[in-house]
This record gives structure tokens, sequence and C-alpha cells, in this order.
């Protein structure tokens, strides 16, 4: 049961804007950048292993564009196939 508290009542707190700020896409990209920066260390470690490099590594070299080769609608917006254009802001999850 929702239960309306001054905060919850006044409805600023509820809207979300439109598009992200510009520390919000810095923020974004820096996770981007994590997430390659992870995989080329697992595929690095493999190798100085000797042991071959894992199927899932491999696929995510051919399928995954580095952060700074994705587009902005890929880096900013998910997938929502409720939506109209089918893409919705990753800030509004």
């Amino acid at each position: 049961m929702f239960k309306s508290t001054s905060p919850l009542f006044g409805g600023l707190l509820w809207k979300i804007p439109w598009r992200l700020s510009p520390p919000q896409k810095a923020r974004q990209r820096k996770r981007l950048r994590a997430v390659d920066e992870v995989v080329d260390t697992v595929s690095e470690a493999l190798k100085r292993n000797g042991m071959p490099m894992a199927k899932a590594v491999e696929r995510w070299y051919a399928e995954m564009p580095q952060e700074e080769e994705m587009l902005p609608k890929d880096k900013y917006t998910i997938y929502d196939r409720k939506e109209k254009s089918y893409r919705k802001g990753i800030h509004s999850k």
C-alpha cells in the first residue's frame, strides 16, 4: 500500500529528465571502458598461461565493439520492446 509522504507526494522526485547529463554520460563511458578492460585482462591472462582463448572471449571480440567504436545510440540507450521506438534511455530503467 502506498503511503504518501511529503517528498513522495510532491512529485518532483519522480520526474526523470529525458536525456543524460554530461556527468552521467561520462560515468557510463567509464563503466563501458571498465568492461573492455576486464575482457582484455582475461584474454591476456589466458594467453600468458598458454591456454587457448575461451570461446566466450573470442565471441565477445567478434561481436561487441569497444567503447570508442560504439554509436551514442548504443552507449546511452537499451532495447525495450514496450517502447514506441524500441529504445529507452539507460537512466530511466
